[in-house]
């Protein structure tokens, strides 16, 4: 009687059962058997270095200009940063004598700003291993938090512990400014989540070979490692880095001095003296110079304006509109939005003084009623006006004052 070599059924019991030289295979096994050898084939290209689509500078800036809206000379930077660390990975050191090094990127921008979605747009858009991981929660070994391995144990995790992979991705180190060193004098007192967390990451930034633990936490001598070459991983560290101004304000005041400098201080804008920005400024803020010299592309983000913030509103393919209006077409509702509301949201953005994540919330408000109650109801198209709007933010300010 004719089975299945695989699973053990007979032709009864099966859809269909196919003939091979010396045994047979029913459609149940062929389906089983096809997607595990998809799920493999998956495994093994999903971080290819030659499935790695390199574009230019030019064509990497004009990616990240469907996200990202404006910031152009940090995008310009990033471009180029990118372009050349994976030129970096491509290169034949065999041959060649010039080894060209690693560049890793400080962001130095206000808060809600883009340098977090700066980062995953690159990531997006390589198709690499990518891991976010916030420096406040990072002490020296053996205090309470985490360990500085535990950075590349959560990149081992995004490449499916893919080894190859993890050593080429990118790693984006989030509140960097939050480990500033606490003080002047640092022998007086140990300073474990600042100058000590600092210390711990120069040899990730620099390259080197750091035994980490597969799960995270703790190390223990029976641990089984493994171990991560960090020469390849490009790092890119953000902070918002408050209160910076005004060591550049100091710097910029004590270069300006005599006659020759006065037309040079008119040209200054102090409404963003961020652009300023230079290492000696992070140094006099609290990062040691060992690892300023190991993020030695530096740039800013420039604070967000009211067209700024009227643009991410609706311009970008992932637009939080756009968002809105897709949640409700999957209900079978057409959304539209008033043109005012657009820049009443914008004007509530800049009062609450949150930048870009501002705007998710106090869309939030004014929708939340609306996604409550519309699926429930027939109809097909819903607009939202600026009285609306007024209304659902006065509602919903009358509801924190309560709370409070």
């Amino acid at each position: 009687m004719d089975k299945c070599s695989f699973c053990g059924r007979s032709r009864g019991e099966v859809n269909l059962l196919i003939a091979g030289v010396s045994g047979h295979i029913c459609d149940s096994c062929t389906k089983q058997a096809f997607d595990i050898v998809n799920e493999e084939i998956k495994r093994d290209d999903k971080f290819k270095l030659s499935e790695i689509k390199l574009l230019k500078p030019q064509e990497i800036k004009k990616f990240l200009d469907q996200y990202v809206i404006g910031q152009n000379d940090a995008k310009k930077i990033l471009s180029v940063a990118v372009y050349n660390h994976y030129k970096r990975l491509a290169q034949n050191t065999l041959n060649n004598d010039v080894e060209i090094e690693k560049s890793n990127i400080l962001l130095v921008g206000p808060t809600g700003t883009g340098k977090t979605l700066l980062a995953k747009s690159i990531a997006r858009l390589l198709h690499v291993p990518f891991t976010i991981v916030d420096a406040t929660v990072l002490t020296e070994a053996g205090y309470v938090g985490e360990d500085i391995e535990s950075i590349l144990t959560r990149l081992l995790q995004a490449a499916d512990y893919d080894l190859a992979a993890a050593e080429r991705g990118i790693v984006f180190i989030d509140e960097m400014d939050k480990i500033a060193r606490k003080g002047d004098n640092p022998s007086i007192t140990r300073d474990v989540s600042g100058e000590g967390v600092q210390q711990g990451l120069l040899k990730l930034l620099e390259g080197s070979i750091v035994n980490v633990p597969p799960q995270g936490g703790r190390k223990h001598p029976e641990q089984k490692m493994i171990p991560v070459d960090t020469k390849n991983i490009l790092f890119i560290a953000g902070g918002a880095f408050e209160g910076i101004e005004r060591k550049i304000a100091q710097r910029l005041n004590t270069q300006m001095v005599g006659y020759a400098a006065a037309k040079e201080v008119e040209q200054i804008d102090k409404e963003n003296l961020l652009q300023y920005i230079a290492p000696q400024d992070l140094r006099s803020f609290g990062l040691i110079p060992e690892i300023i010299g190991r993020l030695p592309v530096l740039t800013h983000l420039d604070p967000l304006d009211k067209k700024a913030l009227r643009d991410i509103l609706t311009e970008p393919k992932n637009s939080i509109i756009k968002q809105y209006q897709k949640l409700f077409e999957m209900d079978g509702i057409q959304l539209s939005f008033d043109k005012k509301v657009f820049d009443y949201i914008v004007e509530k953005a800049i009062e609450f003084k949150l930048g870009a994540r501002g705007l998710r919330s106090i869309c939030e408000a004014i929708m939340v009623d609306a996604m409550f109650d519309l699926p429930s109801q027939k109809n097909k198209e819903f607009m939202v006006t600026i009285n609306f709007a007024k209304q659902k933010m006065e509602q919903a300010n009358v509801q924190r004052l309560k709370i409070a």
